[in-house]
């Protein structure tokens, strides 16, 4: 066992009620942490607490240190509870309680972001349509200006903020949510399903009837996961019911925002959607219809 993850369990003891002896005495004891559901169960159940979230807070304290202990599994395991901290704080900004416990976390998964990606927006290539693809014959070489600005930006350059402002608050947590992304394969079902419900939440309101705030920033790293529960390599029933009901009220707060955006982005997972879930509807395109193929 490494001694950050010894020192990480030895704290984490004296929080919870009690850490199972299968993840202390584990050879891999940062695995275990990330997928034991007694230890989940109770982290979760005290980040949800109504207390929860201040800055004198000896959890959200163990998090922010677990974070940035030298082991990179531990980092999952901080990972692993994004969707409550995210969830838990969106949900309480209304409320104006001390929530400087979650804020310091999601400013510190930022601003690993930030200096991971260098001032560098991340993007993507996107075919030019213009251009003959590798699969057909070009009578001679086209070239085209446009070529060059086919690149989508996903996430723009990230400024440093060491501070939590309402104007930068759906970008922060947004980063939190994109940096959850990028390891979501690793992330327990558990996790993600706590994902989905929040989403709910934040799509339909809290009790009070307050309706979070949920611009682009924050929509679309929200979509991005819920893509992966629905169309990811996973057979968890419970799941695909979550991501589904979450994107049917994403969809439909959308309509009411009448955010067309929006609108286009939650109406193009719901399809998908219903694609994943009818085999009737799904259609491999480089299967050949052999109905179709002459005989010799």
């Amino acid at each position: 066992m490494s001694s950050s993850a010894t020192s990480c369990i030895q704290t984490l003891s004296s929080i919870l009620s009690a850490v199972p002896s299968s993840v202390s005495s584990s050879s891999n004891p940062s695995f275990s942490l990330l997928h034991d559901p007694t230890v989940s169960a109770e982290i979760s159940s005290l980040l949800r607490h109504p207390d929860s979230g201040s800055g004198d807070n000896n959890l959200c304290r163990w998090l922010y240190d677990t974070f940035y202990s030298t082991d990179p599994e531990l980092k999952l395991v901080v990972l692993r509870y994004v969707p409550i901290i995210a969830g838990v704080y969106l949900t309480r900004i209304a409320l104006r309680k001390s929530l400087a416990g979650f804020e310091a976390i999601l400013l510190a998964l930022y601003a690993h972001e930030t200096t991971a990606r260098d001032g560098q927006p991340v993007s993507v290539n996107v075919p030019d349509l213009s251009q003959p693809s590798i699969y057909h014959d070009a009578k001679g070489s086209v070239k085209n200006k446009t070529t060059e600005l086919n690149l989508a930006v996903i996430s723009p350059t990230l400024e440093p903020h060491g501070t939590m402002r309402s104007s930068r608050r759906a970008r922060i947590v947004g980063v939190a949510l994109e940096l959850y992304y990028t390891k979501i394969s690793q992330m327990p079902a558990r996790s993600k399903v706590e994902f989905c419900e929040f989403c709910d939440i934040w799509a339909a309101g809290v009790k009070n009837e307050r309706r979070i705030p949920l611009p682009w920033e924050l929509l679309q790293p929200s979509l991005r996961i819920l893509g992966h529960c629905l169309l990811g390599s996973h057979n968890s029933k419970e799941l695909f019911e979550a991501a589904s009901s979450a994107t049917v009220s994403l969809y439909r707060r959308s309509l009411h925002d009448i955010d067309a955006k929006a609108i286009l982005a939650t109406g193009s997972l719901l399809r998908l959607e219903k694609m994943a879930s009818d085999p009737k509807l799904s259609v491999d395109h480089t299967e050949i219809d052999m109905s179709n193929v002459l005989s010799l």
